[in-house]
């Protein structure tokens, strides 16, 4: 659920008024200091406190960003590597897509940690998108098929904001909408950081290796500059 689907159900709750006593919404910061407000907790620990003037619950963010990023590193690591994604970019997507909850919902239906809508998700195996397992593997090799097909992440972005189609029309550019946009710059920036960031995640180049396995071509994702074989420079 992006920033701005969070912000319209809390608008939406509070133009309620005093209807709506027992609503609830939860507040949290990204790490740029942008607010998140959402009708469901943002992380599973957080405080409440009552806002007595309108009736309505807040909740404040207690746990550290780091710290719930930290409870998905391995799948993101592991369906990153399987699909031929930056794992930077996967955080920096999930971030985006629900602030790392994986309860969020969109007004539109998309759900989980990357927001897949009920269509993606059964085209894409994923029983049950809200297990965060499944949401992330589903989601990075939804990524890593617009990665492929568009040969550039942020067109790739592009396509996972607006859709493939849309990327397509405009002639295989990021489509005029600003929303879509603001996307990708945000995501973008977002990853370059964490890229940056961190004697773990500090790396200078990212190298894609093409391996078989078991006879399948498999993309893998490696600090390691290859020997040989067949490989592309990420970043």
């Amino acid at each position: 659920m992006t920033v701005r689907a969070v912000f319209a159900v809390a608008l939406g709750l509070l133009a309620l008024g005093a209807t709506t006593a027992k609503a609830q919404i939860y507040v949290g910061h990204e790490a740029d200091g942008t607010m998140v407000l959402s009708d469901r907790p943002l992380t599973a620990a957080v405080s409440a406190y009552v806002v007595r003037t309108s009736g309505i619950r807040t909740t404040r963010v207690t746990t550290r960003t780091r710290d719930v990023v930290a409870l998905y590193d391995d799948v993101i690591e592991e369906a990153s590597a399987n699909h031929g994604v930056r794992p930077e970019l996967v955080r920096a997507v999930i971030h985006q897509e629900s602030g790392f909850n994986p309860r969020a919902r969109s007004v539109k239906g998309a759900m989980g940690l990357m927001q897949l809508m009920p269509a993606t998700a059964a085209d894409l195996g994923v029983d049950n998108p809200w297990d965060p397992a499944q949401n992330i593997r589903g989601g990075v090799a939804y990524l890593g098929s617009l990665l492929r097909e568009f040969g550039d992440e942020v067109l790739a972005l592009a396509a996972y904001n607006a859709g493939p189609g849309a990327v397509n029309r405009y002639g295989q550019q990021v489509p005029p909408f600003k929303e879509t946009r603001e996307y990708v710059r945000r995501i973008s920036q977002r990853s370059d950081s964490l890229l940056a960031a961190g004697p773990r995640l500090g790396r200078t180049v990212i190298y894609k290796v093409l391996e078989l396995v078991d006879g399948q071509p498999r993309w893998r994702l490696t600090d390691t500059r290859p020997a040989s074989g067949d490989y592309q420079v990420v970043r």
